[in-house]
């Protein structure tokens, strides 16, 4: 398989069994590397995210407890608009050009920050809620209700045909030329694989038998986890919907590099586990010009 996609692990400890105590984490705030964040957008220096000591940090805001690197502390202050002295850069940029510590981080902090901005009332009184458990849950003063953050599955696959071809679709939103890999999100009740296989089958009108998972990849924008897999289709005959997939289109290896060459197709960028599973099917690292 080719190299592991941005966000596929983690590289800190989150120290999950300290968010309750405010104690140990006001101790810990202190020396801690300290970044800024809203929404999807981060404080940067350059191409990286900007991390300052505690103490420097001159910004207020509900501090989210990241966790540890190598017994360092790191924590995230979520205000409402990163100040352009920081330099806001979206995480949607920065991403491809992060360490695989520092990606691991920022979508920590993103995929909070975005969930803290998206739901500030209780969902059962109404009220306003406060950030708790070091930024990791929002509680309720009104009916005591604890909100946790909600990640959405959605499935995302490569298929094949008994050709060992496969199966790319343009949706009718992107750029022309442009083609991935079929995605949707599961539905309640549904098992990851039958919703492999009613998406594939509502978007491109193939058949699909086989389903094996591949990896997954957390998407902080908003709160997506993107669960891969490779399904061998069994009908073969290609009829898109016409709403969310405009084409999609049977390739082999060799077709797929020749349309990549002249440009008639552009893959999505490493930054996906699209592409991780298009190049697992290939066989291996795609060119950089073909992104």
């Amino acid at each position: 398989m080719p190299p592991l996609f941005t966000f596929a692990n983690d590289h800190h400890d989150r120290a999950s069994a300290v968010r309750g105590d405010t104690d140990e984490i006001d101790r810990r705030w202190t020396g801690a590397r300290v970044t800024v964040v809203a929404g999807e957008h981060l404080a940067t220096d350059g191409d990286t995210v900007a991390w300052r000591p505690s103490s420097e940090v001159e910004v207020t805001g509900d501090r989210l407890y990241l966790g540890r690197v190598e017994d360092v502390d790191h924590f995230a202050v979520m205000v409402e608009e990163v100040p352009e002295t920081l330099a806001p850069q979206s995480l949607r940029v920065l991403a491809p050009l992060l360490t695989a510590e520092d990606a691991g981080l920022a979508a920590h902090a993103v995929g909070f920050a975005q969930w803290h901005r998206t739901h500030p009332h209780c969902s059962r009184c109404g009220a306003r809620t406060d950030a708790a458990e070091a930024g990791h849950v929002r509680r309720c003063p009104q009916c005591g209700a604890t909100h946790f953050p909600r990640s959405d599955p959605a499935v995302i696959m490569l298929v094949t045909d008994a050709e060992d071809r496969a199966l790319l679709g343009h949706q009718a939103a992107w750029p022309e030329g442009r083609f991935s890999t079929l995605a949707g999100f599961v539905e309640p009740g549904e098992s990851l694989e039958d919703a492999v296989r009613r998406e594939i089958a509502e978007e491109s009108g193939v058949g699909v038998g086989e389903v094996t998972y591949a990896g997954s990849q957390p998407w902080p924008f908003p709160a997506s986890l993107m669960l891969g897999y490779y399904a061998k289709a069994d009908a073969f005959d290609i009829d898109v919907d016409g709403i969310e997939i405009a084409e999609a289109r049977w390739y082999s290896r060799h077709d797929l590099a020749a349309a990549c060459v002249d440009g008639s197709v552009v893959l999505p960028g490493r930054l996906s586990i699209s592409r991780w599973l298009i190049e697992g099917w290939y066989g291996g690292e795609l060119p950089s010009e073909w992104s």
